[in-house]
C-alpha cells in the first residue's frame, strides 16, 4: 500500500507541474514532455480495486480484420477544424498533417540512431520558427547527429504539399522499403481523398517538418495556423502561430486498461487563448473596443427616488424584446450610468426624469454621439429597434 501512496504523491506532483508550465506558457514541447511523464505514472498505479471498474469499449463497427477505416474519423476531425476556424472568421488558415509512422521511418533511412530520435523529432519540429542552416546546427552542435546524417534529413523535411507530394514520396526508392513509411503514406493518400471529398483538401498541407506531440500521437497529426498576409504580391504568407492541432493517439488510452488493449482514438483541441490574443491584437490595431454585453439600452434616472419608474420602463422593454439592464443601485449619478455605457459599450441610454414622466416621453440618447431625443412612451420600442438594427450602428 505505501508504493501506492509513493506513486499518487507522484501523480499529483507532476500533475502540478503540468498545471504549472500551462500557466506559465511554457513551451509545447515541454509540456508535451511533462504530460508524458504523468500518463507514465499513471499506468504504473494500475487498476483501483476499491473503486468503479473502467471498462474500456471500442467503436461496435471496429474489428481486427481490417474494416474499420480509421482514416475516415481524422479527416471528419480536420473538417470539423476547418468549420470552426472558418466560422471564428479570425483570417486565412492553413491545417499542416504529417503522420508518426513516416517520421519514424524517415529517420531510421537517413541513418537517426534509434535513441536520438525524439530529440531530433524536437529539432524538426522548430523549423517553423527557425531557418534550416539553423535546426542543422543544432542537431549536428548540440545534438551530436552526423552532418550527412542531417543533410539527409533536411532533403526531405522542407518538403510540403499535397497528395502529389504523397504519391511522391510512395515512389521514393528509399522510403517506400520502409514499413512504416509506407503505412504513414498510404493513409494520408487515403486522407486526402476523404477531404477532397468533403470539400477541405484546400486547406490541408502535408508537411514533413511537423512533429508535435510524438510521445503519444500513433499516426496522423495536424497543426492548424493563422497566416497573415503577405508583405508584398508575390511573398510567403507568413504563421502568425498555432491555433489548433491534434492526431490519432491509439495506444494512449489502453494505458489504463488493465489488459493493455487498443483502442483507437482520434481528437483535436483548438487553442481559445491563442485566438482570444490574436483577437485582442487586431482590436488593438484597428482602435475597436470589443463589446461586453449584448445589451441594447441602458434604463437611467436623471434625478433621484425614481428606482419604481426604471423597473417599470425596463420591464416594458423587456417583454417587447428588447435587452435592456439597468443599474441595481436606489439613486445612482447620471454621471455613473452613463460612463457605465461607455465602458460596456451599451449604444443607448434611456433616461427618465420627473418632467419626462410628466410630459409622457423617454429621453433616448447615444452614447457614442452624446446626442438626445425626445421619444414618445409609446414608439420607444420601435425607435431603438430601428437605431439596433442598422448594420452599421450611429447610435
Amino acid at each position: 500500500m505505501a508504493g501506492r501512496e509513493t506513486l499518487e504523491e507522484l501523480v499529483r506532483l507532476q500533475g502540478e507541474r503540468v498545471r504549472g508550465l500551462k500557466q506559465q506558457k511554457a513551451s509545447t514541447e515541454q509540456i508535451e514532455e511533462e504530460v508524458a511523464k504523468l500518463l507514465k505514472l499513471k499506468a504504473q498505479l494500475g487498476p483501483d480495486e476499491g473503486k468503479h471498474k473502467f471498462v474500456l469499449k471500442t467503436p461496435k463497427d471496429f474489428d481486427i480484420a481490417g474494416q474499420f477505416d480509421p482514416m475516415i474519423p481524422d479527416a471528419e476531425c480536420l473538417k470539423i477544424m476547418c468549420e470552426i476556424l472558418s466560422s471564428l472568421q479570425i483570417g486565412d488558415f492553413l491545417v499542416k498533417v504529417n503522420d508518426r509512422r513516416i517520421l519514424d521511418g524517415l529517420f531510421a533511412i537517413c541513418g537517426v540512431p534509434d535513441t536520438k530520435f525524439r530529440t531530433i523529432c524536437s529539432s524538426v519540429d522548430k523549423l517553423d520558427k527557425m531557418s534550416w542552416e539553423e535546426v542543422k546546427n543544432e542537431m549536428v552542435g548540440e545534438k551530436g547527429l552526423a552532418p550527412e546524417v542531417a543533410d539527409r534529413i533536411g532533403d526531405y523535411v522542407q518538403q510540403h504539399g499535397g497528395v502529389s507530394l504523397v504519391e511522391q514520396l510512395l515512389q521514393d526508392p528509399k522510403l517506400s522499403q520502409n514499413k512504416q513509411a509506407l503505412e504513414g503514406l498510404g493513409d494520408l493518400k487515403l486522407l486526402f481523398e476523404y477531404l477532397t471529398l468533403f470539400g477541405v483538401a484546400d486547406k490541408i498541407s502535408f508537411d514533413l517538418s511537423l512533429a508535435r506531440g510524438l510521445d503519444y500521437y500513433t499516426g496522423v497529426i495536424y497543426e492548424a495556423v493563422l497566416l497573415q498576409p503577405p508583405a508584398q504580391a508575390g511573398e510567403e504568407p507568413l504563421g502568425v502561430g498555432s491555433v489548433a492541432a491534434g492526431g490519432r493517439y491509439d495506444g494512449l488510452v489502453g494505458m489504463f486498461d488493465p489488459k493493455g488493449r487498443k483502442v483507437p482514438c482520434v481528437g483535436l483541441s483548438i487553442g481559445v487563448e491563442r485566438i482570444f490574443s490574436i483577437v485582442e491584437q487586431r482590436l488593438e490595431a484597428l482602435e475597436e473596443k470589443v463589446r461586453t454585453t449584448e445589451t441594447q439600452v441602458l434604463v437611467a434616472s436623471a434625478q433621484k427616488k425614481l428606482l419604481e419608474e426604471r423597473l417599470k420602463l425596463v420591464s416594458e422593454l423587456w417583454d417587447a424584446g428588447i435587452k435592456a439592464e439597468l443599474l441595481y443601485k436606489k439613486n445612482p449619478k447620471l454621471l455613473n450610468q452613463l460612463q457605465y455605457c461607455e465602458e460596456a459599450g451599451i449604444p443607448l441610454v434611456a433616461i427618465i426624469g420627473e418632467q419626462e414622466l410628466k410630459d409622457g416621453v423617454v429621453k433616448l440618447r447615444s452614447v457614442t454621439s452624446r446626442e438626445e431625443v425626445d421619444v414618445r412612451r409609446e414608439d420607444l420600442v420601435e425607435e431603438i429597434k430601428r437605431r439596433t438594427s442598422q448594420p452599421s450602428c450611429t447610435c
